[in-house]
């Protein structure tokens, strides 16, 4: 089997090159999902110690409200869509046309927009990644979820810790007319995935 390329900054940055057309596509579609409202931008791209991960990514043991996909398999990986209960709130009324509800529960519909919201964004980087390494991905549907982040970001992170110490970690930034919005979007492929993206990456023409 071959050796992938030593140098660690050129993977980085040809990896960043391909996440960048994905986030431009994504956001092309979050424009039009929520009528001009949203737009993405790539922050990052970096493999950071998994010890690390928490302090990294300022996730502490705290609630949140997420929206999960799954890529099955050993090429495989999980994209996790993450807000504060404030922010998500904004969001899901802001799709639905009304004023953000302030109720323990959330509803039905809520639900469906953030969903739909994590669908678009998660169908970009899959169709991305497929179109790199060339193969099919079974993508789960989106869900939605209420957990502390310590806890789901180390379920993300489980499987790769029994082959790698590290993390390939693509952090996503969200903004609506100029402003930050405290959203993230992480993409946590396994090793399997790194692996079959580096290869691709490096492949002869």
């Amino acid at each position: 089997m071959a050796e992938l390329p030593s140098d660690h900054e050129s993977t980085i940055g040809a990896l960043y090159e391909l996440f960048a057309s994905a986030t431009h596509d994504a956001s092309a579609a979050m424009c039009r999902w929520t009528n001009g409202l949203i737009v993405v931008a790539l922050d990052q791209v970096r493999e950071i110690p998994l010890e690390d991960v928490g302090a990294e990514l300022g996730i502490a043991d705290e609630l949140l409200t997420m929206v999960v996909l799954t890529l099955n398999g050993d090429v495989g990986g999980n994209l996790v869509l993450l807000f504060d209960e404030g922010n998500g709130r904004r969001l899901a009324a802001s799709l639905l046309g009304r004023a953000p509800q302030t109720g323990p529960e959330w509803s039905d519909l809520e639900k469906s927009a953030l969903t739909e919201t994590g669908n678009i964004l998660g169908c970009a980087y899959v169709n991305a990644i497929t179109r790199l390494i060339g193969r099919d991905l079974m993508p789960s549907a989106p869900y939605f979820l209420q957990d502390y982040g310590a806890s789901v970001l180390q379920q993300a992170v489980m499987m790769q810790a029994l082959t790698s110490d590290r993390m390939l970690q693509c952090q996503i930034g969200f903004r609506s007319q100029d402003q930050r919005l405290d959203w993230r979007l992480v993409f946590v492929p396994t090793r399997g995935m790194q692996e079959a993206m580096r290869r691709s990456l490096y492949a002869a023409p």
